[in-house]
C-alpha cells in the first residue's frame, strides 16, 4: 500500500477527524473511502460520456418510438 502525505487547511482536517470519529473508523479508512467515491464518480463521468459518444441516435429514437403515448398509472406519477 501507498502512502500519501498532504497538506490541508485546518478546518478541513477538523472535519475530517470529527466525522471519522462519528462513523467510528480511522481518519485514514475515512480519507481513503471519500477519495474511492470521488474518483468513482469521476470515472461516471467519463463513462458516460464515452456511451453518449458511441450511441445511435436512430436507435434511440426507434426504441423511444416504442413506448406508448399514454398516461401514466396514479401509482406511477411524479
Amino acid at each position: 500500500m501507498a502512502s500519501l502525505n498532504i497538506t490541508v487547511p485546518d478546518s478541513l482536517y477538523r472535519q475530517l477527524e470529527d466525522l471519522a470519529k462519528g462513523e467510528k473508523v480511522s481518519l485514514d479508512q475515512l480519507v481513503s473511502t471519500v477519495l474511492t467515491q470521488r474518483l468513482s464518480a469521476l470515472n461516471e463521468g467519463d463513462y458516460l460520456e464515452r456511451l453518449a459518444r458511441e450511441g445511435n441516435r436512430e436507435a434511440f429514437e426507434r426504441v423511444l418510438a416504442k413506448v406508448p403515448d399514454v398516461e401514466p398509472d396514479p401509482w406511477d406519477r411524479w
